[in-house]
């Protein structure tokens, strides 16, 4: 007795397997040819009463708080996310990991933490896994194990299953937060100075084309979003992603996503079938979410042939590293292209190649903002405009550094001119120092 109240008070796995057991028997004693007749409303309270009766004839006796838990859990089951609704609630939670059934982490605020949270067994999360699928109208089974979704909240969702995964299903829920976070957010995190900022927005009005390269979770996305506030409304937007990410809000914005195949393997629609298509909805700007391959090839044919201020993300550990991928990504499309024309090819393209890094300590840099200015003797000339260097120090258990201006004043501030700015008033942002946080 004493263990099951234990359980009930959510310390053991009992407590799961008690709620799972309820769940299963809702879910058996469900008329669904009835249900659909009726509201969400009703059918809220029909389930909520069948679930307090249940409740009440367990053989061991559940205070009413106790009982209220449990229907309140099993109506996250049914409606929700389980045992992680909490966590999908939390606005400090940025990333949900489950690694089994047995083991829940989650990052707040650049750190990861493990949770008390479990799931029963193996069936239960993959009872979890197929209802967030299904709802994303997705598929997930041996015979297709990976599935990468978009959740109806907008978060982004990854699952791989036995036989690939061998710790068991396993679960990796990237979360974007209801409050878009802003450019001036990023100068209040440390992540850049407030110069760097005014050049971005710069860059952005100038139709400068844009990309943003670093790792896994370093904010690439979140970046991009912020610049994408000053694309004026007047433009038309075409967004390109595998899962959609990006959140723009001008007026006329056409999002696009790409499609897998179906049980026959057909009917897969690709990042390059999309940019091709693209190319023919007249686009003042296209928006590629990450380039990952084959489609790099029409992108930059897009920057190249009057779609100016277009952007996209890239993997990459470095800024120059970023310029070898799109060269090497040409390379799959199966174009077969000498190295110095591809390079070439690249430079008449890409403008400026911002670099974001995430610091041990959760904290995101971006470490560099440069200008691809051409090649010299067949190499990448590209000249930094804003740096971060660190001082190997830790102060608080954060590391130390700063930001600087190089010097350089970006040629592609031409554009500006053309458009009759007067970039005189621009040039102090250029001159070498190194950068305050009020600066």
């Amino acid at each position: 007795m004493s263990d099951i109240l234990e359980a009930v008070s959510g310390e053991t796995q009992d407590f799961y397997r008690l709620k799972t057991d309820l769940h299963r028997q809702i879910i058996d004693l469900i008329d669904f040819s009835r249900a659909e007749t009726l509201s969400e409303q009703d059918l809220r309270s029909q389930l909520r009463s069948l679930a307090e009766y249940l409740c009440s004839r367990q053989a061991v006796s559940l205070t009413s708080e106790q009982r209220e838990t449990i229907v309140s859990q099993l109506m996250d089951e049914i409606y929700g996310f389980g045992p992680i609704e909490g966590l999908m609630t939390d606005p400090a939670v940025s990333d949900i990991l489950i690694n089994g059934p047995e083991r829940v982490l989650v990052e707040r605020r650049g750190v990861l933490e493990t949770t008390p949270i479990r799931f029963a067994d193996a069936d239960h999360l993959m009872q979890f896994i197929h209802r967030l699928v299904g709802r994303a109208g997705r598929r997930i089974d041996e015979s297709s194990p990976m599935v990468d979704a978009r959740l109806p909240d907008g978060s982004r969702f990854n699952a791989i299953i036995p036989p690939l995964a061998l710790a068991g299903p396993t679960v990796s829920i990237r979360r974007f937060g209801n409050r878009r976070i802003q450019l001036e957010d990023l100068i209040d995190l440390g992540s850049m100075a407030p110069a760097m900022a005014d050049f971005l927005v710069l860059a952005v009005q100038g139709r400068m084309n844009v990309i943003v390269s670093g790792g896994t979770g370093a904010g690439k996305t979140t970046l991009l979003n912020c610049m994408s506030r000053f694309i004026p409304d007047s433009q038309r937007v075409v967004t390109i992603e595998e899962t959609a990410e990006l959140k723009l809000q001008q007026i006329d914005v056409v999002s696009l996503e790409t499609r897998l195949p179906n049980l026959e393997g057909r009917g897969a629609v690709t990042q390059r079938d999309l940019l091709r298509n693209a190319l023919r909805m007249r686009p003042d700007r296209i928006i590629v979410g990450e380039a990952r391959g084959a489609e790099v090839l029409e992108m930059l044919q897009a920057m190249n042939t009057g779609h100016d201020g277009s952007m996209s993300t890239l993997h990459a550990n470095d800024a120059r590293e970023t310029l070898d991928r799109l060269e090497l990504m040409i390379a799959l499309s199966g174009v077969d292209l000498p190295s110095r024309i591809a390079r070439q090819y690249v430079c008449n393209a890409v403008d400026i190649v911002i670099h974001v890094i995430r610091l041990f300590t959760g904290e995101r840099r971006i470490t560099k903002i440069s200008e691809v200015s051409g090649l010299n003797n067949g190499e990448w000339k590209m000249d930094d405009i804003f740096v971060y260097r660190s001082t190997g120090e830790v102060r608080e258990g954060r590391p130390a550094g700063s930001f600087f201006a190089t010097g350089h004043q970006p040629l592609a501030l031409r554009r500006l001119a053309m458009a009759g700015t007067n970039i005189e008033q621009f040039l102090p942002l250029f001159e070498p120092r190194e950068l305050s946080p009020g600066d």
